[in-house]
């Protein structure tokens, strides 16, 4: 009985040593955003570090305070993205932690001179998860991160932190993760896209204007190189298209006037290649469920089901005409492609061409089918 007390007290010692170096949530600096800039001229990286302040991130009734709380970035210079950071680590008490990281913020100048180095570096840090959310932006990196929430909220409950599994999406573009970014990024075909952050001084008011974060775009990545930046109407559409949980307000005209409004949910799309090409040729079909939100004119079921297949047909075309220009594949063509014809792939990967062009899409077929009219009577 002695003997068993004993062996109890030296296990009991030995936990309690192992909790020793475990520190309370006050002890660190919590960072949660990395934000990258560079200057072309000097050569030089800027890092901006944005901590976490526990001080109102719980929404609690009551318990908020009523003092704004500030939002704490810290940044600093370097010839190296971990020179710039070091820096910081002896300007910052309690010490730094980036265990909790779940923003990366690039400036458009890092995805267009640094992004090959930037992102394998990120890449490889085992600091970082795989599940970081990556974005770009042509603002300033500073301001972007000094934007609060709604409600004086926190920054943690902007766009720069919203999840992309779970969530509906309407009418938005969706977060990226670094996971994701990265598949997409070393295909051989297909393209890779990353949201682009956005300031809005003009949606809400509070006594003054209150300026809020979005996405506005995508950046676009072919084959391991920016290509160009696609504006928010073709980014949504893209984004619906080829993504499962983003839902889209559609507007249906008749002889050219606004005639109804209809959400559109998430299509299923069918790419059908031709045999025996030295290229991807192919013909797409797209079966899409609707809802119709308003109707503004008396229009026909058939006439407003033909109207909207009409006009997804004609963007459809357009957003893929405007990607070859581009030379990238926003529509992810060529990704099943490689893999069906993998010695045509090979033949097309040493003409070191582009492997899709205007006449590459032979047909689109585009099936609507509206299921609920939302009080409206049809037939």
């Amino acid at each position: 009985m002695r003997n068993s007390c004993l062996i109890l007290l030296i296990i009991g010692c030995l936990m309690l040593s192992g909790c020793s170096n475990i520190k309370n949530i006050q002890d660190l600096t919590y960072i949660v955003a990395i934000g990258m800039d560079y200057d072309p001229e000097k050569e030089e990286y800027t890092a901006y570090l944005q901590g976490l302040n526990f001080a109102n991130v719980a929404k609690q009734e009551g318990s908020r305070p009523t003092e704004p709380i500030p939002i704490f970035i810290a940044s600093a210079k370097g010839e190296t993205l971990n020179l710039a950071v070091s820096k910081l680590y002896n300007r910052t008490e309690p010490p730094l932690f980036f265990g909790h990281v779940i923003t990366l913020l690039l400036s458009q100048r890092i995805v267009t001179h640094r992004f090959n180095e930037v992102i394998e570096e990120v890449g490889r840090n085992r600091s970082l998860r795989p599940t970081l959310r990556v974005m770009t932006t042509e603002e300033s990196i500073q301001e972007v991160l000094n934007i609060k929430a709604l409600f004086n909220y926190p920054a943690i409950y902007t766009v720069l932190y919203k999840k992309g599994d779970t969530e509906l999406f309407q009418d938005e573009i969706k977060p990226t993760t670094l996971m994701d970014f990265l598949r997409q990024y070393n295909e051989p075909m297909g393209s890779a896209k990353l949201p682009l952050v956005k300031i809005d001084k003009e949606s809400w008011q509070a006594d003054k204007s209150y300026p809020v974060l979005y996405f506005d775009g995508l950046a676009v990545f072919q084959q391991q190189k920016y290509t160009n930046s696609l504006p928010f109407e073709e980014s949504l559409f893209i984004d619906w298209l080829l993504e499962k949980k983003v839902s889209l307000t559609q507007r249906a005209e008749e002889a050219g006037e606004l005639a109804a409004v209809v959400k559109l949910a998430s299509p299923k799309m069918k790419i059908k290649y031709r045999k025996e090409t030295d290229a991807p040729h192919f013909s797409l079909e797209i079966s899409v469920q609707a809802d119709l939100l308003e109707k503004v004119r008396n229009i026909s079921l058939e006439t407003l089901k033909k109207e909207i297949e009409e006009e997804l047909k004609k963007k459809l075309i357009s957003t893929y005409s405007n990607g070859v220009k581009n030379r990238a594949d926003v529509l992810n063509i060529g990704e099943k492609w490689y893999r069906t014809y993998p010695n045509k792939y090979k033949e097309v990967k040493t003409t070191n061409t582009f492997y899709l062009e205007e006449g590459s899409l032979k047909d689109v077929k585009v099936d609507v089918q509206i299921l609920h009219f939302n009080s409206y009577k049809y037939d």
